[in-house]
């Protein structure tokens, strides 16, 4: 087994994007991401083999997460004022802001989709995992991931060509 501090340079950054996915907040799955590895320090023994680490890691990041929505009952969700000025301060070009406005109609789209199927393209696109680790981090198969992967980015599409028809 590989030293602690090895696994956590090493897989710090996949565990904080797979959360930042989730919440959407950096303050939130910073902090998040420290309890995953301060868990997983406590657990390690309980760690099989069975899966890749990166993979039992992102397990406990969802479980805390889903532990952390239940708490406050209540799903953290960025404005649109606050994104925009999140992602573009006041000194951005045309295009920066062009980009931003592009960005967000794609967030409102991903709203419209059901949960499975948000968190896999989240988790494909932002936390750049594989389908077989997406699969495995949802329990589910990696053709599971790979099709609702899929259909989901065929109901953007049709949103997009019955926004152009209107």
């Amino acid at each position: 087994m590989q030293d602690m501090e090895q696994i956590y340079e090493q897989y710090f950054e996949t565990v904080y994007k797979y959360l930042f996915c989730l919440t959407r907040n950096s303050d939130i799955s910073e902090e998040l991401t420290q309890e995953t590895f301060y868990r997983a320090v406590k657990k390690i023994h309980t760690f099989k083999g069975e899966c890749k680490i990166s993979v039992w890691l992102c397990q406990i990041a969802k479980n805390l997460w889903y532990d952390e929505c239940r708490k406050h009952r209540k799903t953290i969700k960025v404005s649109e004022e606050n994104f925009l000025e999140i992602q573009a301060p006041n000194d951005v070009t045309e295009e920066k802001v062009v980009q931003n406005e592009e960005k967000m109609a794609l967030y409102k789209k991903l709203q419209t989709l059901d949960e499975k199927t948000r968190e896999v393209i989240y988790l494909r696109i932002t936390g750049e995992l594989s389908f077989k680790e997406i699969g495995t981090i949802l329990n589910q198969t990696e053709n599971w991931a790979r099709v609702t992967f899929y259909r989901g980015k065929q109901k953007l599409k049709e949103g997009d060509e019955d926004e152009r028809k209107k």
